[in-house]
């Protein structure tokens, strides 16, 4: 018997900063379609024998500059829908940096900016979902 998959998979990545105002998340605003202009977190797919963490390192330096080592498996996102181009299953995760840390778009960002986690933007497929279980499980 002979099994080809339809679904598709991604990594999606939480960073928060610390600032006066309260922690901040990176956002990147999408270049193309879908949701071209939208602000989403970073992340993409996961290359062939690529292991997750490392796809998600990749993207996240990729989009915006950063390179982290510590990452958190948040949990698995894949409501049929999410990505109106295909069946997409995604695996976020999260990590914390500093302060000072800056980010600068590229790849597929047209831009890259903290936001307060109070007055976030409205987030592109199912983003919104990924921060308020990231903000259960971090207790803000």
């Amino acid at each position: 018997m002979s099994y080809t998959s339809k679904i598709f998979v991604t990594v999606d990545i939480i960073v928060i900063r610390p600032s006066n105002d309260g922690p901040q998340l990176l956002l990147i605003q999408r270049k193309k379609e879908p949701f071209a202009g939208h602000w989403a977190l970073p992340g993409g797919f996961v290359d062939e024998g690529e292991d997750l963490p490392d796809a998600a390192r990749r993207e996240l330096q990729e989009e915006t500059g950063i390179e982290v080592f510590g990452l958190t498996q948040l949990g698995a996102f894949g409501k049929p829908g999410r990505d109106p181009r295909h069946h997409t299953v995604s695996v976020a995760f999260m990590t914390k940096v500093n302060a000072s840390t800056i980010a600068v778009a590229a790849d597929d960002a047209k831009n890259a900016d903290w936001f307060t986690l109070d007055k976030l933007p409205p987030l592109a497929f199912d983003h919104a979902d990924i921060v308020a279980e990231a903000r259960k499980k971090l207790g803000i």
